[in-house]
């Protein structure tokens, strides 16, 4: 599935039936069914987490350095070919 560039990563694994992305409160980040680790070459392409989902995934089980919410990552070209890894307890 090609992702839409405006979308958010979230929104394209969901549509595309990813397993352990579920999205249950459709992106407004309260629900941390969409956690996700994004891996090095990937983050220095994206924008750093907010605030608020920083204190999101304090809350994650599991979460590492690299944990982001994927319904606060929006798919612009710069994430061409970009991959990111579901955690194997969420999938």
């Amino acid at each position: 599935m090609q992702a839409r560039v405006g979308d958010t990563v979230m929104r394209t694994a969901v549509a595309a039936g990813v397993a352990g992305i579920i999205g249950e409160c459709g992106g407004c980040m309260n629900c941390l069914t969409c956690h996700c680790y994004i891996p090095a070459e990937v983050a220095e392409r994206i924008p750093p987490a907010s605030e608020d989902e920083a204190a999101m995934l304090d809350v994650v089980a599991l979460a590492q350095a690299n944990s982001r919410l994927c319904c606060q990552i929006v798919v612009t070209e710069a994430l061409d070919g970009a991959r990111f890894e579901i955690p194997e307890w969420q999938g």
